[in-house]
């Protein structure tokens, strides 16, 4: 039945993007942060829907769409740029096979990200695909949510609807992807315009952000431990009663602590005691063989390059006493950081690092140049600010995950791009309009001022 359901489902969003091409990018987003054909038994798990939404989504804006306000950043260049190096690194990867899995999907991640902002050129546009991100995020995040309150979860036993541990599936990552989206709510809450801001609205909105910050305690990941403490730090800078806001936060978290599951309280803890711990230990193990293995290799190895390393540290007991010696191999980098630095190296990190920098500070700008725009602007400050928000979290859950080249935040990017291109274009519209009212008052007044004389 579950099935048939999502069958129907996409059917229906491909047969009105027939009218709405638009539409056709947004089920390509649908099917690449929720995976359906990972949730069915049969008929979609052997199509490549995502091949042919993307085909679809291509093909319609090509043929059918406006594009005349479409506009090219930067980044988008520097998304292409990454683009090519991560391919010309695949050709000499130390492992040429499994790399090639890894390109499979990455590429499509890179290739719709440089697409996607000359799709977005209304507000609309931008609203339809934070709707669309969120939305279906959320199918995985309530499942999760859900589960949590009914059996309290626990590190790898939480099952989101499949039994994959990969993609927005995993733990960590969608610990972190569920506490990113919560600024966006927020915005869509306020100035959202697809389902207009009412009761209902705010109802579902604060249901949906409780179901975020339960993810975390579910999947015991302590990554979204470290995301819900930026946000709420972040959130500082928005509240206009910051020494209220911080009573209720503290009433909030006092309330929550004694109601946490032992098992997420116990993980918790190992954050302060990360020696004892194999698994923190092993992730400072394999960074530090990352660094030693770029010193050698400036340009990387290519994608799976992690697969070459061995690693060997001491434990520490949790009294301070000496543990044991571990002996790993082939362990995964758990940080974007190290991630894009062993396999791409130092031009690929510096491109990386640097798409995200420059976004961060692009939506400072926008920011507080709209936040003086007056109130017809004020939903775009806000959006920038929620958008920046959104992406240092993300930053910070990939220093302990491997999410370089997650799609989902990729869109998250996509969506900057398009806000900061169609700010631009409507602002100088704008301007051009006020010169040329200006100009027509001159001339008037110039052609009175002739023939009084």
């Amino acid at each position: 039945m579950r099935d048939l359901a999502l069958i129907g489902f996409l059917i229906t969003l491909f047969a009105m993007g027939l009218k709405r091409p638009f539409l056709l990018v947004l089920a390509y987003v649908y099917i690449d942060d929720v995976s359906p054909q990972r949730l069915t038994y049969y008929l979609l798990n052997s199509v490549p829907i995502s091949l042919i939404a993307a085909v679809l989504a291509l093909g319609g804006w090509l043929l059918v769409d406006d594009k005349r306000d479409s506009r090219v950043a930067p980044r988008q260049f520097l998304i292409l740029l990454l683009l090519g190096w991560c391919y010309l690194t695949t050709l000499s990867a130390d492992f040429p096979l499994e790399a090639l899995g890894k390109w499979d999907w990455a590429w499509k991640a890179l290739a719709f990200a440089a697409f996607l902002p000359l799709t977005l050129r209304t507000r609309l546009r931008i609203e339809g695909l934070l709707l669309f991100m969120v939305v279906s995020v959320s199918s995985i995040i309530i499942v999760g949510g859900i589960k949590t309150l009914a059996s309290g979860g626990g590190y790898g036993e939480l099952n989101l609807m499949v039994s994959s541990n990969s993609g927005l599936y995993e733990g960590s990552i969608i610990s972190a992807v569920a506490i990113c989206i919560i600024p966006v709510i927020l915005w869509l809450m306020r100035y959202g315009t697809v389902f207009a801001p009412d009761w209902r609205v705010r109802i579902f909105g604060y249901a949906l952000i409780f179901a975020c910050l339960l993810i975390p305690i579910g999947t015991s990941a302590r990554t979204g431990l470290l995301c819900i403490g930026l946000l709420a730090v972040l959130m500082l800078r928005d509240v206009k009663r910051r020494l209220l806001y911080l009573m209720g936060l503290t009433l909030v978290v006092t309330a929550a602590l004694p109601l946490l599951p032992s098992a997420y309280t116990d993980r918790m803890n190992t954050i302060k005691t990360y020696k004892a711990d194999q698994s923190a230990s092993t992730r400072l193990a394999v960074w530090r063989w990352t660094w030693d293995y770029v010193k050698l290799h400036p340009f990387g190895g290519g994608f799976e390059a992690y697969r070459q390393n061995q690693i060997r540290y001491d434990t520490e007991g949790l009294n301070g006493s000496s543990g044991v010696q571990v002996v790993d191999a082939a362990r995964a980098y758990h940080s974007s950081y190290f991630e894009m630095l062993g396999e791409q190296g130092w031009p690929g990190f510096l491109l990386w690092i640097g798409i995200h920098i420059t976004g961060l500070l692009r939506m400072e700008v926008l920011r507080r140049r709209y936040r003086k725009a007056g109130e017809a602007h004020e939903w775009a400050a806000a959006l920038a600010g929620s958008l920046q928000h959104a992406h240092l979290i993300y930053l910070l859950g990939g220093a302990f995950v491997g999410i370089a080249l997650n799609p989902f935040v990729y869109m998250l990017v996509g969506a900057q791009i398009g806000l900061d291109t169609y700010l631009g274009r409507t602002t100088r519209e704008a301007t051009v309009r006020t010169m040329r009212k200006v100009h027509e008052k001159r001339s008037v007044l110039n052609a009175i001022t002739a023939s009084a004389r």
